[in-house]
């Protein structure tokens, strides 16, 4: 194993959203963050990084704020990232992102690993690892939960359901790392300092060579409104702990709950 790519995106801190009267969402104050699930996936990258002595590179596809977020990338011990802030990130899907981001690994590659989050905090579609690997033509592992390296050789060990699954592949191969896979590190400020040293690039749309239609998204969202859940407000008053209890008991299997 000679290189690894991660791929992460840049979204807005969903702690700051605010939903409005109309269920409108204001998101004026809100800042933009590296999406959770994918800091799961840049620890699983610099941990086999660190592991095997490789080096460890990023790609993220968003807005031209994604240049923002470049010092964070590079602090979790990442060693270059490779950004493209283009206005089609506005309304890409995850076919449009799929495709940049293969255009944009076949002009940086070859990796032996590249590693994605399950899915993404603001529209977790996971669909973008999958369609990354199709597009690449090699394998794609998904729900990821424990990952290793060993003589040329990835296991990972699969979360589906109330069942894991145990799966042995050759590099390369896409990786969607699960959140439970680590607890992604906090950066310090020797890192952070450190960050402003590390090489990036920018790399342009135009220069992918990808045809009109496939930075034609196939999805367009309209609007997103916020989510008003109606509860039942079913309050239980019995004396007796156990009682209450036993009545939430047959009230969630009533619902199917349970």
């Amino acid at each position: 194993m000679q290189k690894l790519l991660v791929c992460y995106k840049w979204v807005l801190d969903e702690q700051d959203i605010k939903v409005t009267g109309d269920l409108s969402l204001d998101t004026g104050r809100a800042k933009y963050k590296i999406s959770d699930y994918d800091k799961n996936a840049v620890e699983a990258g610099v941990l086999l990084g660190e592991q095997h002595g490789v080096s460890v590179e990023a790609l993220t596809f968003g807005t031209a704020a994604v240049k923002q977020s470049l010092k964070d990338a590079l602090s979790r011990g990442l060693d270059k990232v490779y950004w493209i802030g283009d206005a089609a990130a506005e309304q890409a899907d995850a076919f449009v992102t799929a495709n940049i981001l293969a255009g944009a690994i076949k002009k940086a590659g070859p990796y032996d690993l590249i590693l994605c989050g399950e899915g993404s905090a603001d529209s977790y579609s996971q669909q973008t690892a999958p369609r990354l690997a199709t597009l690449l033509g090699i394998p794609a592992i998904t729900f990821v939960r424990q990952l290793s390296v060993a003589d040329g050789r990835v296991t990972a060990i699969r979360k589906l359901g109330d069942c894991t699954e145990e799966v042995t592949v050759t590099g390369p191969a896409v990786i969607s790392v699960l959140p439970e896979i680590n607890k992604p590190r906090i950066p310090g400020l020797k890192q952070v300092m450190a960050a402003a040293k590390k090489p990036s690039e920018e790399v342009k749309v135009a220069d992918l060579g990808l045809a009109a239609g496939e930075l034609a998204p196939k999805v367009r969202s309209l609007s997103v409104k916020g989510y008003v859940m109606d509860r039942k407000k079913v309050i239980f008053k019995e004396a007796n702990q156990a009682d209450n209890v036993a009545k939430l008991v047959a009230s969630l299997a009533q619902e199917g709950l349970c």
